[in-house]
């Protein structure tokens, strides 16, 4: 059992107001909070030893490199990845996901095929798209049903010999799903295309073990999982990581550099060019720390009552329509209230200090499918609580009585 009340006091910010209310944080799908332990994490280093790393032999140029690989070591042995150099620093999800499409530019060719799901953030199509306008491949998509859940036979339809990549998110940000991605990682693997998972969502509840799961490449960012915004992970096997071209040319990436010919630096560091968020990095790694100190299963089992107790409260309000039931999601909420429209609700919200997250999700296609424009989306953390859902619930009754 978790030590909610314990833990609270470790976000500074859940201690402020909004509009004169305590604020009640429920945009967490979006952005997570940012522990004490993390924001000292940052402070220290832009106080003692903020320098640029790799390059340099003074003393605070070895300190954050030293720092920086340390956290390195650390995203490693939480995912579980089999090399430490298989860690690529990026900017986040989006830039990991750019990063391999780019690179498999030069490995696609006409006729060949991609597979994304219904239930992507646009980070995880709008590339995908891109590739195959420079490649001349062909997108094709995993149908989503009526409960926000992938319909695997006709993804297993979709699988052929020309099939090269399959893209998947892990956990949807609109509806809260959790995808069968081992299912879908076997299957590909089975026709010998490779699978990129977009970790995003998961990473927050779910500990993923990249090499219990066999997947090629996968992709999150730290701010989902109480880091710094700006820094985030893409996991690659080593052997594909090998075949890529580097993404962006410049210093740090390089092993020799004439006019005539440039070689490139081994792994890591072939697909890190430039300075990096050096802080970020090292903030990333603190993170996980303090999300492992709490635990995993811990936060799992508490996040999924806060779910169960907050659809149970919702489905009692007439006209409220729940859009995503699948049968394994997490603490993730998206629903509207007859025809009063979602940004209404939200703006509501936001008077009585609640931060809810409105409109499409950055998931256009999956409001298509449900005919909607949007949603209100509620998305839970470990250190919410159940008063605070009451909080909400009765706020949420008080602006439909506005807005009917």
């Amino acid at each position: 059992m978790l030590d909610v009340q314990k833990i609270r006091k470790d976000f500074p910010i859940l201690n402020r107001k909004v509009n004169g209310k305590p604020l009640i944080y429920f945009d967490n799908a979006a952005t997570s909070q940012t522990p004490q332990q993390v924001i000292d994490v940052i402070v220290d280093y832009y106080t003692n030893y903020n320098a640029n790393i790799h390059r340099g032999v003074h003393s605070l140029s070895q300190e954050a490199t030293d720092a920086y690989e340390q956290a390195r070591v650390k995203i490693q042995k939480h995912f579980n990845a089999k090399h430490s150099h298989e860690i690529i620093y990026t900017s986040g999800t989006t830039h990991g996901i750019n990063l391999i499409a780019n690179g498999f530019s030069s490995l696609l060719k006409k006729g060949d095929e991609i597979i994304v799901s219904a239930l992507e953030h646009h980070s995880n199509i709008v590339p995908w798209q891109m590739l195959c306008e420079r490649t001349g491949a062909v997108l094709k998509v995993i149908p989503m049903n009526q409960n926000g859940e992938l319909v695997l036979s006709k993804f297993d339809s979709l699988l052929n010999e020309n099939t090269k990549l399959v893209f998947v998110n892990h956990i949807s940000n609109a509806l809260g799903t959790i995808n069968p991605i081992e299912y879908i990682i076997e299957k590909a693997h089975d026709i010998g295309a490779a699978v990129l998972v977009d970790g995003a969502q998961s990473c927050p509840h779910i500990k993923p073990d990249v090499q219990a799961l066999d997947v090629d490449f996968y992709v999150c960012s730290a701010h989902k999982i109480c880091g710094p915004t700006g820094v985030g992970m893409l996991y690659g096997k080593e052997e594909w990581l090998n075949k890529l071209p580097p993404y962006q040319g410049g210093g740090e990436m390089i092993a020799e550099v004439s006019f005539e010919k440039t070689t490139y630096a081994d792994l890591p560091h072939k697909f890190e060019a430039g300075t990096p968020n050096v802080c970020g990095g090292i903030a990333f790694g603190a993170a996980l720390d303090y999300m492992n100190t709490i635990g995993f299963d811990n936060i799992a089992a508490y996040e999924n009552e806060l779910l169960d107790y907050a659809t149970q409260q919702l489905l009692q309000i007439e006209g409220l329509k729940i859009y995503g039931t699948a049968k394994q999601k997490t603490s993730v909420i998206s629903f509207n209230v007859g025809n009063i429209h979602p940004y209404d609700i939200g703006t509501i919200l936001d008077k009585m200090g609640i931060a809810v997250r409105t409109g499409h999700h950055c998931a256009q296609p999956i409001m298509d499918f449900y005919k909607i424009p949007g949603t209100i989306r509620a998305s839970f953390m470990f250190y919410n609580t159940k008063e605070e859902i009451d909080v909400f619930i009765a706020s949420l009754k008080k602006a439909i009585m506005m807005l009917s």
